[in-house]
């Protein structure tokens, strides 16, 4: 009885130890060596997962995993941005700039990487859930504001040609211009974009479609290849 009663009566105290911990680290947050450190001290007392998103409102430098792996020259983050356990960013050869806008969450296990003139930005508010691949070869890759991604999206600006005779491994990369997705898009789960595709304002791409032509301002788009459904406009009649 006593030893519940002072739990109950330090418990209060605990969460403000917790929560002063917590502050104080993510003060000395960033992408250093050192604001990395910080970062990590500063989850200890924190739920793993979703549970550490409100980090990211801390400090204008937001929270960058200490177990996500950063290899790139050209990288610039907006404020209070989130980056998860085992996100990769990676910059290949000739890989362009990585560009995140301001208050973007990126989940557990995404990978993003440029290479070969390739680059991605992704607009401010916009949430993207776990292992997303974003592969920006020879072709830039565009994410606007305020888009949802769900897990396992695939992102591809690119293909490679596969004349016969000789090794497709061998054969040079082309492209039809990038991938674009404007402002306020859901994409299901498992959704892949492939090459030279303009995803419209507002429009709805359902789980597990393969988008391989353009979809109209607020269009629902489902299957395999991708086809508009209806209108979101329909929706509400």
């Amino acid at each position: 009885m006593f030893y519940r009663m002072v739990s109950f009566l330090l418990r209060p105290s605990a969460r403000r130890v917790k929560n002063y911990w917590t502050r104080s680290w993510m003060r000395f947050a960033g992408l250093s060596r050192f604001g990395r450190l910080a970062s990590w001290f500063a989850a200890w007392f924190t739920a793993p997962y979703f549970g550490r998103g409100y980090l990211a409102s801390l400090n204008p430098n937001g929270f960058v995993s200490h177990k996500a792996v950063i290899h790139h020259s050209e990288i610039r983050l907006g404020a209070n941005i989130f980056i998860g356990d085992g996100v990769t960013i990676f910059q290949d050869c000739e890989g362009g700039p990585v560009e995140i806008g301001d208050r973007v969450y990126i989940f557990d296990g995404n990978c993003i990487q440029t290479g070969y003139g390739g680059s991605v930005k992704i607009g401010n508010e916009t949430g993207i859930q776990p292992r997303c691949q974003f592969s920006a070869y020879k072709s830039p890759i565009y994410i606007g504001r305020n888009v949802q991604i769900a897990p396992n999206c695939a992102f591809f600006p690119y293909d490679h040609s596969f004349e016969p005779g000789k090794l497709i491994a061998e054969q040079p990369v082309k492209t039809k211009g990038g991938i674009t997705v404007e402002d306020d898009v859901w994409l299901g789960f498992g959704v892949i974009v492939l090459d030279g595709v303009r995803i419209g304002k507002g429009a709805v791409i359902g789980a597990g479609s393969v988008v391989t032509h353009d979809i109209p301002d607020g269009a629902i788009a489902v299957g395999v290849p991708a086809r508009v459904a209806k209108m979101r406009a329909e929706s509400i009649k």
